[in-house]
């Protein structure tokens, strides 16, 4: 199934070599786009899903997404692209260009894709009380997402500490050391 930029499909290319000469390599550099961009995806998501999961369960010790082996990153993979749509079928990726615009006292910051924050961040903060990669903003299928970086004075979500990945909305408040943001569109 050819590959369109506005949808990603589930479905894997059928083995082989494909037909010999410039056709073939053209369909052959068509499959890889199409493997690299699912797999980045799913990882996406899986990790996401996997995050999601594990603040869910503070009581008890899962290991983070990077210490997982890759049977269990496979198995997450695997739901997600279950939960995401049917083997074979397409799910419609949203429109490119949602921006995150975030307000920090009277300045806007506009954002297309992911993000740190932080004294050293994408996003620099003068704040003494935030770490040099304090947070990271996520977009993952036109949502966007926060989560605590591992910082020293962690990160609070409408008042409440991040423990694992949160869907942000308009109207939101990210603490982050003594600064305030807030989601001004999304």
């Amino acid at each position: 199934m050819p590959c369109a930029a506005s949808a990603i499909t589930f479905e894997r290319p059928p083995g082989g070599t494909g037909n010999a000469g410039a056709a073939g390599n053209a369909g052959n550099a068509r499959h890889f786009w199409h493997d690299r961009n699912v797999a980045t995806l799913l990882d996406r998501l899986a990790q996401v899903a996997y995050q999601a999961y594990r603040g869910a369960l503070p009581a008890t010790h899962l290991l983070p997404w990077e210490d997982l082996t890759k049977e269990e990153r496979r198995a997450w993979k695997t739901a997600i692209s279950a939960v995401a749509g049917e083997a074979g079928g397409t799910v419609i990726e949203p429109p490119p260009g949602r921006s995150l615009v975030i307000q920090i006292g009277d300045q806007r910051h506009s954002f297309g894709n992911d993000f740190t924050v932080g004294r050293e961040g994408r996003l620099v903060i003068d704040d003494d009380f935030a770490s040099g990669q304090h947070a990271r903003f996520i977009t993952v299928r036109g949502l966007w997402y926060v989560e605590d970086l591992d910082s020293t004075n962690g990160t609070t979500h409408n008042g409440r500490p991040i423990l694992s990945v949160q869907l942000l909305k308009r109207r939101d408040k990210i603490k982050i050391g003594h600064t305030v943001m807030t989601v001004v569109s999304l």
